[in-house]
């Protein structure tokens, strides 16, 4: 049997170019097609205590698998120097992700150094955090002091034997659930929960879902299973399109669409008809939302990504260890985003046969979702 080969990393990366003329942040730095820079997106290890169908599957996942480093892993030092430089640029938000980001010991610590950091004009961050769960219970008023503001949820089933099923560790629904119990007594809320929908493997579970999540106090959003990295086995075939969730759910609790909360927003949102509040469907493979996209991805080991489906980054650690200043870094990541022309979901969605081209993209394990 031939080697599989996944593309967890991207041993390509180069150092990202240092312009000449280096010049002060705006804070209204824009890319080729004119998005802003609003939001950045942090992966602080690579490691996951899940081995979900569709993100980090466990052929692949295995118990030989090897983990990045500690060594390789940027310092929360290094990403707190990062993040200040791209609040500078303008970011307002900042989301922790994974793997699963509460294995990164100490967690809270980061979330203590990054909650200090302020706009240009002042302002605190919006910063958040994407978890599966697990730990949740036992982190969430830790999480909340030391200055998190949300956390989103991961949980693709009520259904015991089918949550199990998804995550392949035989890791109970209840526990989740008592997490996103602890969060909400914490007050780290709106609590959003995120459902991946796979076609025959959990979409039976949209409506147990709406219901249970229904008149309470988080919003729970359906998310179209992507074809990020090649880990999964992605097929379009196993798509439940957005259209057919709203569809599903309308027809027993009737729905009313609802504008963004703000430009750029990743979930279209529908409201109950009954004012018992509302879900979020987000399309990516079938309603591309590129062309406001504001996002920036960084690595745990400290690459850039300009899109989730990106085949190559840029090494921000080289910049750091190298010790190049702050000017030079800013002036190198402004550089990059101003030639941003990402628009990977658009054209897959105008072209489908653009799919299977066998492009190598990154893994969302490796870059967060």
């Amino acid at each position: 049997m031939a080697e599989k080969i996944i593309m967890l990393g991207d041993a390509r990366s180069p150092s990202p170019a240092i312009p000449a003329i280096l010049e002060a942040p705006t804070g209204l730095l824009g890319d080729a097609l004119g998005r802003p820079l609003h939001d950045l997106r942090i992966s602080v290890t690579d490691r996951c205590n899940f081995r979900c169908v569709y993100c980090m599957p466990k052929e692949v996942f295995d118990k030989d698998y090897a983990y990045l480093p500690h060594t390789a892993l940027l310092s929360f030092e290094e990403i707190t120097r990062i993040a200040r430089l791209f609040v500078a640029h303008g970011v307002e938000k900042i989301r922790l992700t994974g793997g699963e980001p509460l294995l990164r010991k100490n967690l809270e610590k980061l979330v203590g150094m990054l909650s200090a950091l302020r706009t240009p004009s002042g302002a605190a961050l919006d910063l958040t955090l994407t978890t599966n769960g697990s730990l949740l219970a036992k982190k969430a008023q830790s999480l909340k002091d030391a200055g998190l503001n949300r956390v989103t949820v991961s949980l693709d089933a009520l259904d015991d034997a089918t949550f199990k099923r998804m995550n392949d560790v035989d890791f109970a629904v209840g526990d989740v659930l008592e997490g996103i119990a602890a969060a909400h007594r914490a007050g780290l809320g709106p609590i959003k929960i995120n459902m991946v929908v796979k076609a025959g493997m959990n979409d039976q579970e949209i409506l147990p879902m709406a219901r249970h999540f229904k008149g309470g106090p988080a919003i729970l959003r359906f998310i179209e299973y992507m074809d990020v990295g090649a880990s999964n086995g992605w097929n379009l075939a196993e798509v439940i399109p957005s259209a057919e969730v709203v569809r599903r759910i309308a027809a027993e609790m009737p729905l009313d669409p609802v504008g963004a909360n703000y430009a750029g927003e990743t979930a279209a949102r529908w409201r109950y008809a009954d004012g018992s509040g509302e879900i979020g469907l987000i399309s990516s493979v079938t309603q591309a939302f590129c062309k406001d996209c504001s996002r920036a991805r960084l690595s745990t080991e400290g690459k850039l990504y300009t899109c989730l489906f990106a085949t190559r980054g840029h090494d921000l650690r080289a910049l750091l260890r190298d010790g190049r200043s702050d000017a030079e870094i800013s002036n190198a990541v402004a550089q990059l985003w101003r030639v941003r022309a990402d628009r990977y979901s658009e054209t897959r969605t105008i072209n489908t046969s653009g799919i299977e081209r066998g492009d190598k993209k990154v893994e969302m394990s490796y870059i967060g979702g």
